[in-house]
């Protein structure tokens, strides 16, 4: 594929079975989302608001350009600083070559690429501003993930109890009999009760994932994604081949919290990812239910410093769920959305993720994995060093074991 053949016949080929869209210009520009979904990290702003303002189509075709004139008024369009074209464009141009082989993966899988041109776009996402996600990708029924009708968030622990599977599956089964979408990211534990216990009764779930479509995980789950998939919708906004990294499972969690009109913790821990979820539905604006463990409990500590802080109703029961989700008019939220400095966008969390702990990589190979530039990555490399998370040695930099935190004097109590 020509990177910067953005023409029609170039995206029929490429997007083949992939798209609804017969219009040429409708599958521009659906090439161009698909092309940017490869392209950024998701959550990304700065591409988020020169899409917005000029269309993915021009937006790319002023990236692909070489530094001009052009780029500078692209920049300006988009309310943008030229430095902050100028990094984007750094962050995105080393991708380019990576299209190609994500869109044959997405036709050999049978993958759909929804867009928000099309009926099954799922409007709650809009509320994430400029990071919301440039398309969607499903295995399954494309439909599930538009559905005008209530959705909820049902996470928590991996690591959960038989007393935490216990009521995420009785909330999930009652709320997907009611005809309510419940959303989770299939992970092991809390996620997989609540999606297994919605497709025992017949109802609507779809699973949000941290890497492409194409890639089941965790692997231990793949008969339960593979069930979500004919019955529902699995999605993710990073394109096919993508790896599930830790900064894309923080960044799919403000995707699960933006497509339900309400997201409930059913455990966590002290430092449960769960709690980046529920933040983000917090920051949305969407209503926050929690639900109560054991004092005793390890993995309802993170519940109970929720409910402690307030700002969140305290879950018994899916009555409790019903009047949450009664809470929700469906109105956008405008504004809502997190700032670029919140934990989704964890750039130091983005280069560890690019490094190995046994191969050294080079800084410009750091940069293309992390999706920074050259500067930008040996900064934040600095920074880790001076951390004691990563460390120079003469072939590149080596990600380091760190010890684990020390445990909290409630912890140490409980």
């Amino acid at each position: 594929m020509n990177a910067f053949d953005l023409s029609a016949h170039t995206a029929r080929r490429e997007l083949g079975a992939v798209v609804d869209a017969a219009d040429g210009d409708d599958l521009v520009t659906a090439f161009a989302r698909a092309v940017w979904s490869v392209l950024i990290e998701p959550g990304d702003g700065v591409a988020g608001a020169l899409v917005a303002a000029l269309g993915p189509a021009e937006a790319l075709a002023r990236v692909i350009e070489s530094p001009s004139r052009r780029a500078a008024e692209a920049a300006a369009s988009a309310d943008l600083t030229p430095e902050q074209f100028a990094q984007g464009c750094g962050r995105w141009r080393p991708r380019l070559d990576g299209a190609e082989s994500a869109l044959a993966t997405a036709r050999r899988a049978g993958v759909q690429l929804v867009t928000p041109e099309d009926e099954a776009w799922p409007l709650r996402a809009l509320d994430l501003g400029p990071h919301a996600p440039l398309c969607l990708w499903v295995r399954g029924d494309p439909r599930a993930v538009g559905a005008r009708l209530g959705a909820v968030a049902i996470v928590g622990a991996r690591a959960a109890s038989s007393y935490g599977e216990h009521v995420a599956a009785e909330i999930a089964a009652e709320c997907a009999a009611d005809g309510t979408t419940v959303y989770s990211g299939a992970a092991y534990g809390i996620d997989a009760a609540a999606h297994g216990a919605a497709l025992s009764v017949g109802g609507a779930t779809v699973a949000v994932m941290a890497g492409g479509v194409d890639r089941v995980y965790p692997i231990g789950n793949r008969d339960l994604i593979e069930r979500i998939a004919a019955t529902g919708a699995v999605i993710a906004e990073v394109a096919c081949g993508t790896a599930p990294t830790k900064h894309r499972f923080l960044a799919r969690n403000r995707l699960i919290a933006a497509l339900a009109d309400a997201t409930v913790v059913v455990e966590a821990g002290w430092r449960s990812g769960s709690l980046n979820t529920a933040h983000h539905a917090q920051d949305l604006g969407r209503p926050l239910g929690v639900v109560p463990g054991p004092v005793t409990s390890a993995t309802s500590m993170g519940c109970h410093r929720l409910l402690r802080a307030g700002n969140c109703t305290c879950v018994t029961g899916t009555d409790d769920v019903r009047e949450l989700l009664g809470e929700r008019t469906g109105a956008l939220v405008g504004g809502g959305a997190a700032a670029e400095g919140d934990a989704y966008t964890g750039e130091r969390t983005r280069v560890l993720d690019a490094l190995s702990a046994r191969s050294a990589r080079a800084t410009d190979e750091v940069a293309r994995r992390a999706g920074f530039t050259v500067g930008q990555a040996a900064a934040l490399l600095g920074l880790l060093e001076l951390e004691g998370r990563a460390e120079r040695r003469a072939a590149g930099w080596v990600q380091r074991a760190t010890a684990a935190p020390p445990r909290s004097r409630q912890a140490t109590l409980w």
